[in-house]
């Protein structure tokens, strides 16, 4: 079965946020060290907050039906959505750390006879870390099994459907900016950085709270009740950091990334409608001064426009540009 356009069209809006809201999938290497990483919201180890904004332009370019095969746009399509993302993060205690962040969204897109350039407030996302480490586990040199230990961290996020969805006063999933849903999410990261190389995994599972609906795009209909599927994503990522002679630093990132959600429930029963797949691979650049309390970073996701590396999704590609303030 293949997606017609208006079932492409209503995965848009629900597209960019269902990847970039959720903070947790933006952690990378290096971030128990602190600075030297493109780490989104993960405290260092001692450190007390951090201030995080970043820019996101994500750019549209076809999609995977549900067989898994990748359709192009049509001819003049021109299809991107732009967030201003902020966030800060602040420690607990000496193994806790807790984080917000909010994303504001502007859609600009051109899909056949469709134009709509809206902009609104995102989905919303909470998250707290505990980390099973009591010390800063990166080392320069092994010296002992001990000096092989991985940094674990054990977390939760909680996503607030802030943002405006198709179920509120909308004209169509274009002029989205949220799913409408909320979310809890468990996360696993575990990451080791032995100087200059570092490696993490991430795993993350969520599960979306029902709620009931009686109004879609802005228009009452017959109540019923909705439930999307479960979410799943995986990521594993490497990097190497280069010191400069002033001990600054430069830190170049690779990652491969897997996101999957189930099918769905309406009243119980599945939603054909629903389930998604879609595989990433990511570069990631990132620059931190001698005290790493400032780092800039960027960096670009890519997904292969070719069949079989997604199912009922769009294809992108995300250029992300930021910066973090670390408070020691």
């Amino acid at each position: 079965m293949s997606l017609s356009p208006f079932s492409f069209i209503s995965l848009i809006g629900a597209a960019a946020l269902l990847i970039g809201a959720a903070a947790p999938d933006g952690a990378w290497a290096a971030s128990c060290c602190g600075g030297g990483g493109a780490s989104s919201l993960v405290l260092p180890k001692f450190s007390q907050g951090m201030f995080d904004v970043s820019l996101d332009v994500e750019k549209y370019d076809g999609y995977w039906n549900s067989d898994g095969k990748y359709m192009s746009d049509p001819p003049g399509s021109a299809l991107g959505q732009y967030r201003l993302n902020l966030g800060g993060a602040m420690r607990l205690s000496d193994n806790w750390q807790a984080s917000v962040s909010l994303p504001l969204a502007w859609n600009d897109n051109k899909y056949s006879a469709v134009n709509s350039q809206t902009r609104g407030m995102g989905d919303m996302a909470l998250g707290v870390w505990y980390e099973a480490f009591d010390n800063i586990m990166c080392a320069w040199k092994v010296r002992e099994l001990a000096d092989l230990r991985p940094a674990v961290y054990l977390g939760a996020a909680l996503t607030v459907p802030t943002g405006v969805s198709q179920f509120d006063d909308v004209q169509s999933s274009f002029d989205v900016t949220g799913r409408g849903f909320w979310r809890l999410d468990g996360n696993l990261l575990v990451e080791k950085t032995i100087f200059p190389w570092s490696v993490s995994f991430q795993y993350s599972y969520g599960v979306y709270f029902e709620r009931p609906v009686n109004k879609e795009y802005g228009e009452y209909i017959k109540p019923y009740h909705k439930k999307p599927g479960g979410r799943r994503s995986i990521s594993l990522s490497g990097g190497y950091t280069h010191f400069m002679q002033d001990m600054n630093s430069l830190t170049i990132g690779a990652a491969v990334a897997d996101l999957a959600e189930n099918k769905g429930a309406i009243d119980g029963g599945s939603d054909p409608a629903s389930g998604m797949k879609k595989q990433s691979v990511t570069g990631s650049l990132a620059w931190a001064n001698p005290e790493r309390e400032w780092v800039v970073k960027m960096s670009v996701n890519h997904t292969f426009k070719q069949d079989n590396y997604g199912e009922n999704f769009p294809a992108t590609d995300i250029f992300t540009i930021g910066i973090s303030h670390v408070i020691r």
